[in-house]
């Protein structure tokens, strides 16, 4: 019997890491679903710049949040420029982004649960 091949059916994945003001957390895990993301996470965080510094840059706030997305690498492009754009015209929405590559992943059920794919097939043995 011939295999299925569901080569096409496989997405790469990428991790996006947000780290945004604490008080806009809501706003941007919110604005990240829009692109397909199935899991998120957001830890607190504390910058570490030295006060004068922040003054200097008009940040005087330092309570963080790093988000965690697993996104399509074909929509990791599109989540950062949104993000970037936010990050420019939000007020107090200041913030930095960047992807990291997911070379695997444990087990068909948490890769359709990732890549938020649910018409993914096995293939059949």
């Amino acid at each position: 019997m011939a295999r299925k091949n569901n080569q096409s059916n496989v997405k790469k994945l990428k991790l996006i890491v947000s780290v945004v003001n604490r008080k806009k957390t809501e706003f941007f895990l919110d604005f990240l679903s829009g692109f397909e993301i199935n899991f998120q996470t957001s830890v607190l965080a504390q910058g570490t710049a030295r006060s004068d510094t922040l003054h200097l840059l008009g940040l005087e706030d330092t309570d963080r949040s790093v988000i965690f997305s697993v996104v399509k690498e074909e929509k990791a492009e599109e989540a950062l420029r949104g993000l970037e754009e936010k990050f420019q015209t939000l007020r107090g929405g200041n913030g930095i982004a960047f992807t990291v590559p997911l070379t695997s992943v444990i087990g068909v059920a948490i890769y359709q649960f990732l890549s938020n794919n649910r018409a993914f097939v096995s293939e059949e043995k």
